[in-house]
């Protein structure tokens, strides 16, 4: 796309690092608005699972000669319902369920890949590469961005009320299981549209990461939803700078630095009280 080219000119840097700070500023905005749900619910784990789910969906859409993003969302969404399945239908505990499906289609995704034709690096997959993007990953991460911030806006009110509070939301009448399957579908998407830039290995630190920070210093869904994207954003830009006048692995690099402002903001966040500010004040 020529206005990447003209942008990269304006900018007097390469094409692929401009590529990866347009790529880093889409996928902070998403990781931050989806993660900041994940969190609330606790979920961790099921972005931890899903990204790794979604591995074999990958490897069968390239022997089919498909677009990676529909084998990859069907077997995303069909590990979530498996996980939902096996913690309501049995006495295990739902981190057991995730587990489960976690290792079972992490493990038929590396068969898949390892013995047919499917043409897949299992490497980039699994690590991705931030400098490698291409225009149409942009664009597609850009579209994503909008649909996301479209959903989210027009079910923000049912999503917030079932997140803090499954109880009444099922009282008052909503479908609790419609908006959790609606969230697994974002994140599959998210996971799937990632994985070429940042691999699975580290699409749960993004959605983590910016979210558990921003929890740490704030008290309103709203205003964690935005600090955790403005965090993302912060560490995927500040990220590809360092990696790329220091010669390190970009996406490491930017996890790295989202893991440091974390340990910072754990220590001097007023929520853990390590640092008595009260009493800072007052003797002040």
């Amino acid at each position: 796309m020529d206005i990447l080219f003209w942008l990269a000119d304006f900018l007097n840097l390469p094409v692929s690092m401009t590529n990866a700070l347009l790529i880093s500023v889409t996928l902070g905005i998403v990781s931050g608005i989806l993660g900041s749900f994940i969190v609330l619910r606790q979920l961790s784990l099921m972005g931890d699972a899903l990204s790794h789910a979604v591995l074999p969906g990958v490897a069968v859409s390239y022997m089919l000669g498909i677009n990676a993003l529909i084998g990859a969302s069907i077997f995303g969404i069909l590990a979530a319902m498996l996980i939902e399945f096996i913690s309501k239908k049995s006495k295990l505990k739902a981190d057991t369920a995730i587990g489960i499906v976690l290792s079972s289609f992490f493990a038929l995704g590396i068969v898949l890949i390892s013995n047919l034709k499917s043409g897949v690096d299992l490497n980039h997959v699994l690590f991705g590469n931030i400098l490698a993007v291409t225009p149409q990953e942009i664009f597609q991460s850009v579209i994503l961005m909008f649909v996301v911030i479209f959903i989210i806006c027009l079910f923000y009110k049912e999503l917030l009320i079932t997140s803090f509070d499954p109880v009444i939301s099922k009282a008052y009448g909503l479908k609790n299981d419609f908006y959790h399957y609606l969230l697994m579908f974002l994140l599959t998407i998210f996971t799937v549209s990632s994985l070429s830039e940042v691999g699975i290995v580290l699409v749960v630190a993004m959605l983590v990461i910016p979210s558990s920070t921003a929890y740490l210093w704030t008290k309103h869904l709203s205003k964690m939803i935005l600090s955790s994207s403005l965090l993302g954003v912060l560490y995927g830009l500040v990220g590809v700078f360092i990696s790329f006048h220091y010669n390190l692995p970009t996406s490491a690099t930017i996890v790295l630095i989202g893991s440091l402002v974390f340990m910072i903001s754990f220590v001097l966040s007023p929520k853990n009280n390590f640092i008595n500010f009260t009493k800072y004040k007052r003797s002040k």
